[in-house]
């Protein structure tokens, strides 16, 4: 996808729907889970790697290169999937998920040797993204680096106080080259956000900590490029927080808004049922 100026938000849907294909395969053949994060987050990471990080092969070593952190790595066959569409890694890597002495595991983990060819940070346990996201962004600029940041995470996530302390870190710094997406599902591992913690609005809290915010429908693939174009325009010279509206399992009607499907995966109905969904 080199040719980046041609790519329109029909391919970034069709890439989004090719890669929930190819992760409910996964999920079904692996049995691993978190198929619900992953599709609600699908669609935010589609039209990052077919319309703004501009990222191949041949420039994944480039100081000056975009960076995306997945802070919530439970996602990782999709994220692998992304990868793979993407052309970063080869598509036949993706039989290897969670294969015993693979390096392609349940939470998204960085080698320093032998790795996945762009995974940025390891990540798994939450609330970390941001941090490293902050460090990497500062790091541009005392460097004098080109490119910005983008750290996806998720809503549950934002329960930890270092996500509040990285926010009110780049605020202060003025981080306009890092990007906080939050994808907004309302679900997260034991109940919805309001039973487990309730942290009210989002979009205000990030705003009281000096941040420049957007709330946007996270599965509208025009919308989350205008957001994160705007987002990273240097003005105001702030770090900008995008929330992102999804629907935990978007894209199979069984899956949508339910907790379960936050540990399960599709059995052989159900991915039946996905495809014919998807193929449609």
């Amino acid at each position: 996808m080199e040719d980046w100026d041609k790519v329109t938000s029909k391919d970034s849907v069709e890439f989004a729907r090719q890669v929930r294909l190819d992760v409910a395969d996964i999920l079904h053949r692996t049995h691993d889970s978190h198929i619900g994060g992953g599709y609600s987050s699908v669609d935010v990471l589609s039209v990052l790697y077919t319309r703004v990080l501009h990222l191949t092969t041949s420039n994944l070593d480039d100081p000056n290169r975009n960076l995306c952190l997945l802070s919530k790595g439970h996602i990782a066959a999709t994220f692998y999937t992304v990868l793979a569409h993407a052309g970063l890694i080869p598509m036949a890597d993706l039989q290897k998920h969670v294969q015993d002495g693979e390096v392609y595991a349940g939470h998204t983990r960085k080698f320093q040797t032998r790795g996945v060819r762009g995974v940025e940070m390891s990540a798994g346990s939450l609330g970390h993204g941001a941090n490293v996201g902050v460090g990497m962004a500062y790091a541009k600029r005392c460097m004098g680096l080109d490119g910005n940041v983008y750290v996806l995470m998720g809503d549950g996530e934002c329960n930890e106080g270092s996500v509040w302390e990285a926010a009110m870190l780049a605020a202060k710094l003025q981080l306009s080259n890092l990007v906080l997406i939050v994808d907004r599902n309302r679900l997260q591992s034991y109940g919805s956000d309001k039973e487990v913690l309730d942290m009210g609005d989002l979009g205000a809290k990030f705003a009281a900590f000096g941040c420049q915010v957007m709330d946007i429908d996270g599965h509208d693939h025009d919308a989350i490029y205008r957001a994160l174009m705007t987002g990273t325009s240097r003005n105001p010279a702030k770090p900008t927080v995008i929330i992102a509206h999804t629907i935990k399992g978007k894209g199979a009607s069984f899956m949508e808004n339910r907790l379960e499907w936050h540990f399960k995966s599709p059995n052989d109905k159900q991915l039946a049922q996905i495809r014919k969904e998807l193929e449609i």
